[in-house]
């Protein structure tokens, strides 16, 4: 039961940092083009309307006038707020899967018993302190919640805005528990190979590949 939670747990997390990430994306590219299409359409009609082209003109101006009618003055503020939700859950993310840089200079030249408490150690004082960053968070979202404040652009209660930083510090101290635990009992930490790329198969170098599809060695060719 545990461990179909945990796999629910990890892929609502997956989900919402994808669809964050997909959803700022395109959201940055729409204000984009939006933003480059109404200048550039209402200088190509001017530009038009001087060199007597009057039906380019009016194709141009009717462009300018429907980029003119997108609002997007919300799309800045709801990109950085997607972002902040992004880095939240990011970050409990990067706890599970161990892509988090460390310097563990110290923990690997510690072996035996001592190497297994100084990791606990570091567990545990990650876990104390984004519980300590998650209930500071949540007694401010309580706070937020009372004024009934609202976002400039948006127009939604900041409360909800905020609602990251005990969420995902929370979260993020699940994943220092959740990893402490199989630390305990299996002795292993959730690590990232940064030379593997999924789909892609490891090669030789291209400069030990003889001509002749050989590969070459210190010794010769073989």
């Amino acid at each position: 039961m545990m461990s179909r939670l945990g796999r629910v747990l990890d892929h609502l997390e997956e989900w919402l940092i994808a669809f964050l990430i997909a959803g700022a994306t395109l959201l940055i590219f729409i204000a984009v083009v939006h933003r480059y299409g109404t200048g550039m359409s209402i200088n190509g009609a001017k530009w038009a309307t001087a060199h007597g082209m009057a039906g380019l003109a009016a194709f141009l101006t009717s462009v300018f006038k429907w980029f003119s009618s997108w609002d997007l003055s919300w799309s800045q503020e709801l990109c950085i707020y997607m972002f902040v939700w992004m880095a939240k859950f990011g970050a409990a993310y990067g706890v599970r899967t161990g892509v988090h840089v460390g310097v563990d200079v110290v923990t690997n030249s510690i072996s035996g018993p001592s190497r297994y408490w100084v990791v606990i150690f570091g567990l545990l004082a990650g876990a104390l302190f984004t519980f300590t960053i998650g209930a500071f968070g949540a007694n401010f979202v309580s706070h937020m919640f009372a004024t009934s404040q609202t976002s400039n652009d948006l127009e939604v209660p900041m409360w909800i805005v905020y609602l990251a930083i005990p969420l995902g510090s929370f979260l993020m101290c699940f994943r220092f528990l959740q990893v402490m635990y199989t630390f305990s009992r299996t002795g292993e930490l959730p690590h990232t190979d940064e030379s593997h790329v999924d789909g892609l198969e490891e090669l030789a170098p291209a400069s030990d590949l003889h001509p002749h599809g050989t590969t070459a060695s210190a010794g010769g060719v073989r």
